[in-house]
């Protein structure tokens, strides 16, 4: 049985599809971590043939991730965690840790935070931008295209006022790959 409050934090598609009962969300900021397309997708926006990009936390000295922090509604902890495991951990390539995150309110929260392992086969951290926006702009899997997934993240991040250059960047360089690709 989970501990209540049960804390999630949010980097990629939990902010904009969080997939459980939310009592409580917050912006956050954690420390020590970066929001970076370094993780080779072949189940969800991706294939083993061809695969996508998404969204996790790498670790980087001196990096903040501002993001979302969620509590859990009191009493579907452990249904949460179930919930999330079957989501996040598809291919083990996440790891699942405890994170302190600070909340905009400056609270500090130990929040359940989806890791990338840097030892896995789908890790790819350090490519370029294009290289990123050149795998991302064809990339589709059983969650839909490789571009939604971005837009949406992107979209939802600014929604919220988080700044992130690297996200705003991306997704106009996919949008063009993708309106030159119609021409």
């Amino acid at each position: 049985m989970q501990a209540t409050p049960l804390w999630v934090f949010g980097y990629g598609s939990l902010i904009w599809h969080p997939g459980f009962p939310v009592a409580e969300q917050q912006i956050a900021r954690l420390h020590g971590w970066h929001r970076s397309f370094c993780m080779l997708s072949i189940h969800h926006r991706g294939t083993i043939e061809a695969p996508g990009l998404v969204l996790a936390l790498d670790a980087r000295a001196g990096a903040v991730c501002d993001g979302v922090a969620f509590r859990v509604t009191p009493g579907a902890e452990d249904e949460t965690i179930v919930a999330l495991r079957e989501r996040e951990l598809i291919s083990s390539a996440y790891l699942e840790t405890h994170q302190p995150v600070t909340l905009r309110d400056g609270r500090t929260v130990e929040a359940v935070t989806f890791v990338i392992d840097p030892d896995h086969s789908q890790y790819c951290g350090g490519l370029t931008l294009e290289a990123q926006a050149q795998r991302i702009a064809p990339a589709v899997g059983g969650r839909g295209p490789n571009r939604e997934y971005l837009f949406n993240t992107a979209a939802h991040i600014a929604e919220l006022g988080i700044a992130d250059a690297d996200l705003d960047w991306l997704a106009a360089r996919v949008r063009d790959l993708g309106a030159n690709a119609q021409r």
